[in-house]
């Protein structure tokens, strides 16, 4: 097992963890809708930046229509395959972290890793490696660090389940240790950093950590992917299970910490957004609230098919082809394409309808000049409303 201590800086970002749960807990009951519109967004930009980090080349857009069952054409099947596959072996974990008899065990990881590799039995999905792997330096090709051997997988993978049951570390402590030591045995012939970031947000789970917010930490790793592979260099050149990793340890509870803070202030804001186009949808438009989900994701310059808006509003095709026809009709959406490429777009008078129903100053829409400018000045205005009546 490998030996870490914690510094002041892990102290103060794991308080600061503990404070962001009570202020997210503290926020009151909420809305269902939202709550699912949350969850689904932060699934599919956890899920986009885990399999980006691995090589695989899909955009968190690409990410969202995978797992709503609607693949882009410019996507293979097999990355398509991949994408559902982490978000299926996220699901495995966390529903099995609710389960009164839950144990870290290897086959629960192994499972898991079945899910992650899309069942490829060629890539060793669901068996742990029965030889010696390495990691190499993608750019130079130099290899950079040696895990153990295969005969000592199995009893380390153990070790480390058993070490992970017992529970005696906060949840963020356990999800750095669980997270760097999976990374150094690397008991998987592929997809072992994609395991070791599920099982990170199993531990916060596990830790009571249940908001999506605790445990979409790959999406800060994507962002700063220098800062997550410079934090495994403390690892050394080869395995040794007495070596100091309280360097990563410190580098996953600060990421931690500065990933939940920045999502709150993100989500508040755009729960606020998703407020004001409810209004617009129910109380101007006339229609049902699904019909939100089709001005909020055209909002963030994200095409919406029919396939993509009837699995998130959770309606048939043609109830979906007519709540999109109403807000074309409604001059907030714009058609484009033809057949399987046709979607829907935000109309440039989306973002002067959301500036004018936030009733925010006239003066954010008169400096935007393009559809993302707009956008991005309407965000600002509700992020600086918030600001000012401190509410986030």
């Amino acid at each position: 097992m490998y030996r870490y201590r914690l510094t002041d800086a892990t102290f103060a970002a794991l308080a600061r963890i503990a404070e962001l749960r009570e202020r997210l807990d503290a926020q009151g009951p909420i809305p269902r809708i939202w709550k699912g519109r949350t969850r689904r967004d932060l699934e599919a930009e956890a899920t986009a930046a885990s399999t980006m980090l691995e090589g695989i080349a899909v955009t968190v857009d690409e990410a969202r229509r995978i797992l709503a069952g609607d693949r882009p054409a410019g996507v293979s099947a097999a990355d398509a395959d991949l994408v559902a596959g982490y978000r299926d072996a996220m699901h495995l974990v966390l529903a099995r972290a609710d389960a009164s008899a839950f144990a870290w065990q290897s086959e629960l990881l192994l499972a898991a890793h079945h899910r992650v590799l899309a069942g490829s039995y060629s890539s060793g999905a669901g068996r742990l490696r029965d030889g010696q792997n390495w990691l190499t330096n993608q750019a130079s090709g130099r290899r950079v660090y040696l895990p153990p051997p295969a005969e000592a997988v199995p009893t380390l993978a153990d070790e480390l389940c058993a070490w992970a049951d017992a529970g005696d570390e906060p949840a963020a402590i356990q999800a750095a240790v669980v997270h760097v030591s999976l990374a150094g045995i690397h008991p998987f012939k592929d997809g072992n950093g994609r395991m070791a970031r599920i099982a990170a947000s199993l531990a916060m789970y596990r830790g009571g950590y249940r908001m999506p917010q605790f445990t979409s930490l790959e999406e800060w790793w994507g962002r700063h992917a220098e800062d997550y592979y410079r934090a495994f260099e403390c690892l050394g050149s080869e395995w040794d299970p007495g070596t100091d990793v309280s360097a990563f340890v410190e580098a996953h509870v600060r990421a931690q910490a500065t990933q939940v803070e920045a999502l709150s202030l993100r989500n508040a804001t755009e729960r606020a957004l998703w407020t004001v186009l409810e209004d617009i949808a129910v109380h101007d438009l006339r229609l049902h609230e699904r019909a939100t989900h089709g001005l909020y994701d055209a909002f963030f310059a994200r095409e919406v098919t029919n396939r993509y808006y009837r699995t998130v509003a959770d309606v048939s095709g043609v109830t979906a082809a007519h709540d999109l026809g109403k807000l074309v009709a409604s001059g907030l959406l714009q058609s484009r394409g033809a057949g399987r490429s046709a979607h829907y777009v935000a109309a440039p008078a989306l973002y002067g309808r959301v500036i004018s129903a936030a009733e925010l100053d006239s003066g954010w829409l008169a400096a935007g000049d393009s559809r993302e400018e707009s956008r991005d000045l309407a965000l600002a205005g509700l992020a600086a409303r918030l600001h000012g009546s401190g509410t986030g």
